[in-house]
Parts: structure tokens; sequence; C-alpha cells
């Protein structure tokens, strides 16, 4: 089951209540009756917009009506969405995770492919040097790989082979939290059955 399919499951019962609807200024709240659990609210004024409930606390700014910047464009597939872009028009992030984190997974691929970069294009770099190269990077620098972003830095900088170092290492190696990912996919759902209610269209007609 891929993000989005879980996030329609969390979802799947939740309805919208709406307690303030007036212009840029709104306070929604979508939920499962009877009961808080994955909650979440949606509160904007001019120029911003706060998402909190269960899976975090983010704000956003950008348009005076910042529903018009999360709405989905006609055409384009639901959940089909730029967390980069939405990311830079962040105010304030989660306290609890923010909205990256150290990734291992990206911190590998990005290994490899300074590996890569590194290489391919250097005559000297015969296809027995390279090999090498890539065991002593996997014994020194992957395997020693701990959970967190500052003992896989430390690997990076302690690594030394047949003159080959990570210098100039710029990659942050960070991928989108779970609650970050979570929020966007509410924005993009959420603001869908507004509309929805607003032309009397069925809700579930956005899901």
């Amino acid at each position: 089951m891929d993000f989005s399919d879980t996030f329609l499951r969390d979802i799947a019962t939740h309805q919208m209540h709406v307690f303030r609807d007036d212009g840029v200024h709104r306070h929604i709240r979508f939920s499962q009756p009877g009961t808080m659990c994955m909650h979440f609210d949606l509160v904007t004024w001019p120029g911003f917009l706060c998402y909190t409930g269960d899976m975090g606390t983010y704000v956003f700014r950008r348009l005076n009506d910042m529903f018009e910047f999360f709405r989905r464009p006609a055409g384009r597939p639901q959940f089909q969405i730029d967390m980069r872009y939405w990311a830079e028009k962040l105010e304030a992030t989660d306290k609890g995770d923010g909205h990256k984190e150290f990734s291992e997974d990206c911190f590998r691929a990005d290994v490899k492919d300074y590996f890569d970069q590194a290489t391919d294009d250097d005559n000297e770099w015969t296809a027995e040097r390279k090999s090498a190269l890539w065991k002593e990077i996997e014994l020194d620098v992957l395997h020693r790989l701990g959970t967190d972003e500052q003992s896989a830095f430390m690997a990076l900088e302690d690594f030394s082979h047949d003159g080959f170092q990570f210098v100039d290492w710029e990659r942050d190696c960070k991928e989108y939290t779970h609650r970050f990912r979570w929020c966007c996919h509410a924005l993009d759902w959420a603001i869908g059955v507004y509309d929805a209610s607003k032309s009397q269209t069925p809700a579930a007609a956005c899901t």
C-alpha cells in the first residue's frame, strides 16, 4: 500500500465541520465522528494557512488566500504534489520532527552518486581501482552508518583511500517526514472536499 492509499484509509470516515468561513478567514475541522483520532484543523487568515492536528502543526505563507495556493488545478491528479515547492512556503514547522529528516536511504544513494561522478569520467580510475575503492567505501562508510546524521557525516569526513576523499560534500541526505507528507496530502484532499461542498458536488468525487 503506497502513501496515498494509506492516507485515504486514515481519513476514510472523516467529516468536515465549519467553525468559520468568512472570506479568507476560515476555521475548518476534519475528523472522524465521535473521536479526535487523526483529526486536523485548517485555519486561514490573509496570507497564511495553519494546518494543525494529530499529525503535527505547520504554518504556510504565500498568497492572500492560501486555499487558492493549495487548490488542485484542473487536470492535476490527486496527490501529485510538489512538496519541495510547498515546503518553501513554510513559515513555521512542527516542533516534534520538523518537515525533513535524515534518511539512510538518501545518504546511501548520495554516496553512490558522488562516487560515480568522481570516478566515471576519469581515466585514471580503472575498473579495478573503482571496484577496490567502492569496497572500502562500503566497509568504512556504509557499514559504519548509524541511524543519525552526525555518525554518517563523520564517516564521510574520516574516509580516505587511494587518494579519494569526500570533499565539498553539499548534500543534506534528507527526505520529508511522514507527518509533513501526511499534512500535504491532507491539504490536497481537504480543500477538494471544501470546494465540493461549495459547489454542492458530492465530497466522494474528490477522493
